[in-house]
């Protein structure tokens, strides 16, 4: 798919313009998706997680991008770190508390394109039900029909990084480091 320069892509932001379709709504291929986070632990390393258990949806028009929306939920109980007992004890509620809070959500707000194939996606994140904003720096890798299913697709890397204790997680503070860094990796296409 050809995109059109940047300049115009400026200009689509600023000026409605009914030339542009609807968003298509995209659902994410969760065999190429990873929504990995790393914490630092004790000064020592930056241990990695990653949430195997999500759903939502992606309303993208790659010619309009601005245009585009996100909705994830993420399921808590899906957090693995390779250490079983880790993963249960982060289901506990000195951290994600899955039996009161079972999923955390994130909803975008606004798109801002920040340079070619590169945008800010600002939204809200609900976790321990506590709702804050977050901006993710979000490249878009490629977008055009699927070789396999020939329907469109698009291909995003994403980053962010959160305070957790902004969402009332403070346990362990001193060994567990405060900032969450979080990569996200996807793939999505329409659904035919």
């Amino acid at each position: 798919m050809t995109f059109r320069p940047i300049a115009a892509l400026l200009l689509a932001t600023t000026f409605a313009s009914p030339v542009f379709a609807a968003p298509q709504v995209y659902q994410f291929d969760k065999a190429h998706t990873n929504i990995i986070f790393f914490i630092n632990h004790l000064g020592f390393s930056n241990m990695e997680g990653e949430f195997k258990k999500f759903d939502g949806t992606l309303n993208f028009d790659p010619e309009n991008i601005a245009g585009s929306s996100v909705q994830v939920s993420i399921q808590v109980d899906g957090v693995a770190t390779d250490v079983p007992a880790l993963d249960e004890h982060l289901q506990k509620a000195d951290f994600f508390n899955a039996a009161q809070f079972p999923t955390m959500d994130f909803a975008s707000t606004a798109v801002s394109i920040t340079g070619e194939n590169q945008f800010k996606v600002t939204g809200n994140l609900t976790l321990l039900g506590v709702t804050q904003p977050v901006t993710l720096d979000v490249v878009l890798n490629k977008a055009g029909p699927h070789p396999f299913s020939k329907a469109p697709a698009a291909g995003f890397s994403a980053t962010t990084t959160i305070k957790r204790s902004d969402f009332g997680m403070t346990a362990m503070t001193g060994m567990l480091g405060e900032e969450v860094s979080i990569r996200i990796e996807t793939e999505a296409q329409v659904a035919k």
